[in-house]
């Protein structure tokens, strides 16, 4: 078997509140390969996002190991963690994020100019990608002239501009209807099979998590393995 793209050994989580301390992670394991999608269940509050955000080096843990394409990323300083982000994690989110301003085509060329590539090379990327995502006739729209599942794939597209080996998605589908969700997920899915991405998924959606290779339940700050 590969390598794990994402390995967290005992990772923990607490935020200081007027109540007292909030554990949210009380020590998680958990291992994501190449071309896996990893299904993340819970209620709200339950920690699915702190989770994602200390897998994508977001937020620093306060126990626990977090490696991501077999690096130890505990003690990095806060520039090698960007750094490691740019390069190795793509993020998709519930709201698309894209700027307004500029075109589909920009928006997905915009992080590879970020990480240096000309932008020439980053367009012509970007071209490719979203016409893998079946989004030939948008790249030069607007975020505002584009239906809310068309502007989704232009944010997975967007996350897949650097070829990340992780991809992290926090309710990716919670602003669509069933037929946009399920055509969301499907391409996020396809795209992550295609380039071998490992991806980690937090979803409400139980239909979408029935499809996922693995899906774990948050409960009481611990990964449960659910079967469907």
């Amino acid at each position: 078997m590969s390598s794990p793209v994402l390995a967290l050994r005992g990772v923990e989580r607490t935020y200081v509140t007027e109540a007292g301390a909030l554990n949210v992670l009380r020590g998680v394991d958990l291992d994501v390969y190449p071309g896996e999608v990893v299904g993340l269940i819970g209620p709200s509050g339950s920690g699915k996002s702190s989770l994602l955000h200390a897998a994508g080096l977001l937020e620093k843990p306060n126990a626990g190991l977090i490696a991501l394409d077999g690096r130890d990323c505990s003690k990095l300083s806060e520039r090698q963690r960007t750094k490691m982000r740019l390069s190795t994690v793509g993020f998709v989110y519930q709201f698309h994020h894209l700027l307004p301003e500029f075109s589909a085509l920009d928006n997905v060329a915009m992080p590879a100019m970020i990480a240096g590539k000309g932008r020439g090379e980053a367009r012509e990327a970007a071209q490719v990608m979203l016409e893998q995502l079946g989004l030939a006739q948008r790249i030069e729209h607007q975020p505002g002239q584009m239906s809310g599942g068309e502007q989704q794939r232009v944010a997975i597209a967007r996350a897949l501009a650097n070829s990340p080996k992780l991809l992290l998605a926090d309710e990716p589908t919670g602003n669509l209807d069933p037929a946009n969700s399920a055509a969301v997920f499907q391409a996020l899915y396809d795209q992550a099979r295609k380039r071998g991405v490992a991806a980690l998924i937090a979803t409400h959606n139980m239909e979408l998590a029935r499809y996922m290779d693995r899906v774990f339940a948050l409960k009481d700050g611990h990964l449960v393995a659910q079967r469907f």
